[in-house]
């Protein structure tokens, strides 16, 4: 089943959305319940992951959408605008592959919903063709977004590389 083969994805992308590590266990579970919801409208037109995709991220987007009305996050700026999120706990507790992840998801969490949509897909490995059929967009769009997304957050890791 879909669960078993994507749960850890998942996790991953609920993360993604959500910063605070007991609402992202939350967000995973209504993921879940939201796959299980829409089984019996999998029609087997599109890829079994294309689905997962579209209804965790239309989840995760609704997630967002409610956090923002509620005021839990900080405002959603344009890319050029982010800056990456600093690290709390000295290096010495930390790798540095784990240092360089959170920086990672605390830039993601301040991209604008669409462009983090396209990014947590990417770093699933998920192709700009899939990723289209899930956000909308065309696959150059979804291809110029993600080279765009790079390179800003490439300029913030040279600028800023220490917590």
């Amino acid at each position: 089943m879909a669960v078993h083969r994507f749960g850890p994805a998942l996790a991953r992308l609920a993360r993604g959305y959500e910063a605070d590590g007991e609402l992202a266990r939350d967000l995973e579970q209504e993921m879940h319940v939201a796959l299980w919801r829409s089984l019996e409208r999998f029609r087997r037109e599109a890829e079994l992951s294309t689905w997962v995709w579209r209804v965790a991220h239309n989840t995760g987007a609704k997630h967002v959408q409610s956090a923002t009305r509620q005021k839990r996050h900080a405002p959603l700026v344009p890319i050029e605008d982010v800056e990456l999120a600093s690290d709390q706990a000295g290096p010495e507790v930390q790798t540095d592959k784990a240092l360089k992840l959170k920086r990672l998801y605390g830039f993601i969490h301040a991209l604008e919903p669409l462009d983090r949509q396209v990014m947590l897909l990417y770093l699933e490995d998920v192709d700009a063709a899939a990723i289209g059929e899930v956000t909308g967009l065309s696959p150059g769009s979804v291809a110029t977004r993600i080279h765009r997304i790079k390179a800003a957050l490439s300029a913030r890791f040279e600028t800023g590389d220490t917590p």
